[in-house]
């Protein structure tokens, strides 16, 4: 065990390859951290960029003692940089970060203290998500026992997480630097899942702010071999194999890659942007994989949607495939404020909501298990087959319109099934009292937007509600504005007439 009294807490390990002013919310961020100087450090690993930005970050680790600079050959590729960085790093645990990314104020002590306190090998830490998702049921409570089988872990296979450096050492825990580039984050997040002691999920603070660059100037950001891809994807099975006996748990983290990895490149304007030639590659190695490494319970537990897609894939129908992408660009969540009030800190709100497709509701068939009418034949199991639930639900979110953090607030859902011929039409109504002194550990500045999710039959959608709600400071007592109104039209016009 290391004795240094001066080891770092954490360390910050951060390749960076040829990011230049991009670097600058993450520089900021780590300066403006609550852990002191003295028991952090960060360990940029340049990965021989040709731009300024080894002359930014020699600049950095000259002002900043606790900033390091370690400068490589170009390797094309996040994963040698981020080994190099734990072999450089002197802290007690390791977080991974990327050179466009940036932490929240007090992430880094939070996560070291819910490491140390529940003596965790991984702590995942919240996210906020820029132009790309983040995992959000994960996020839903903290979870201080976490495993692969008791909760979502498997939604979150970034390596952006605080990993006990000697758990890492112990177990040669190392990103692939082999000729399968791709998904080398999954292959480590899902072994360490299945070797950690114990996992802790940080879901009352957000942490890690993860974004798209504009300009998608991140590495990984280009479109991938198929080949290449799905080879790597066989290697993140088999590492769960390895690991899980066949039954329902190695379904359920098998089901994971076929829903995000594989039937989500299917649908909607992804596949219609998408060049034909590419997606018929993409199609014939989701077959393979279906019919050579997954159980039958695998696709049966997806939603009715990527279900379909599933089984279109598996029969090669590429224009069936093309024509539900289509037809789901129309498919949106439809909300509406019935009724609002403010009591003290309080906020009341009562929303109706529904899935929407085309010009209506989105219907469901009649036979008691609610699948979705898709455009497309041969799709619906028969009756009698075990199938996952096509049943919607509704979640009501304050989204701070500055920070994009995202808060559940508490709801009652009252669900009203009207029968249209033999289809059904399925709302929602909805209703909050959400206590706005409280809300985000009492961290209210600033405005927040309330929206509605609808999620259900393999959609997840969100629709903003029109109601601002306004904390002038943290704790102030809430005001709801409607956008719609006209005297907030007038004032925002008026904001745009005054003379800067």
């Amino acid at each position: 065990m290391d004795t240094d009294v001066n080891r770092p807490k954490v360390s910050v390990v951060v390749p960076t390859h040829n990011c230049g002013p991009h670097l600058d919310p993450l520089v900021s961020s780590l300066e403006r951290q609550s852990l002191p100087p003295g028991e952090f450090e960060v360990v940029f690993v340049d990965d021989g960029s040709t731009d300024d930005t080894p002359r930014r970050l020699a600049a950095l680790a000259a002002v900043h003692e606790h900033f390091h600079l370690v400068r490589l050959e170009n390797s094309g590729w996040p994963s040698r940089p981020r080994n190099v960085g734990v072999e450089h790093a002197r802290g007690e645990y390791v977080f991974f970060a990327d050179d466009d990314d940036w932490f929240a104020e007090e992430a880094l002590e939070r996560l070291y203290a819910c490491a140390s306190t529940h003596d965790a090998d991984i702590v995942v830490g919240k996210m906020a998500g820029h132009r790309r998702s983040v995992p959000r049921e994960l996020f839903r409570r903290n979870r201080f026992d976490a495993t692969l089988a008791n909760a979502p872990l498997i939604d979150s296979l970034t390596c952006h997480k605080l990993f006990r450096r000697d758990f890492l050492d112990k177990h040669e825990l190392r990103f692939s630097e082999g000729p399968y580039r791709r998904l080398e984050d999954h292959r480590f997040v899902v072994r360490a899942y299945l070797l950690s002691g114990r996992t802790c999920v940080l879901a009352d603070y957000t942490c890690y702010h993860h974004q798209r660059r504009v300009d998608e100037g991140n590495v990984t950001a280009t479109r991938m071999d198929p080949a290449e891809y799905y080879a790597a994807l066989r290697e993140a099975i088999d590492i769960v194999d390895a690991h899980v006996p066949p039954g329902p748990l190695r379904d359920r983290l098998h089901r994971r890659w076929l829903r995000n990895e594989m039937v989500e490149r299917l649908r909607g304007q992804r596949l219609i942007d998408a060049p034909e030639d590419w997606i018929a590659r993409v199609v014939a190695e989701i077959r393979d994989i279906l019919r050579e490494r997954f159980a039958p319970g695998v696709a049966a537990g997806l939603p009715p949607l990527h279900r379909a897609l599933a089984y279109l894939a598996e029969q090669g129908r590429l224009a069936d495939l093309r024509r539900l992408a289509e037809w789901e660009t129309g498919v949106r969540a439809q909300a509406d404020v019935r009724g609002w009030e403010v009591s003290g800190h309080t906020v009341t709100l009562t929303v109706a909501a529904y899935l929407a497709a085309g010009d209506g509701p989105l219907r469901f068939g009649a036979d008691g298990r609610e699948l979705p009418v898709l455009p497309v034949d041969g799709v619906d199991p028969p009756p009698g087959v075990p199938v996952a639930s096509g049943a919607t639900k509704v979640d009501l979110v304050a989204r701070h319109a500055q920070t994009r953090e995202e808060i559940f607030l508490p709801v009652t859902v009252h669900t009203e099934r009207v029968p249209e011929g033999d289809v059904l039409r399925v709302e929602h109504v909805v209703t909050t009292t959400a206590d706005f002194g409280a809300l985000a550990g009492g961290r209210t500045r600033g405005t927040w937007q309330v929206k509605a999710r609808v999620s259900g039959a393999g959609w997840t959608r969100d629709t903003g509600l029109a109601l601002l709600v306004h904390c002038a400071a943290d704790g102030a007592p809430p005001r709801v504005e409607n956008e719609r109104s006209f005297f907030s039209r007038l004032r925002r016009l008026a904001g745009r007439l005054r003379p800067r």
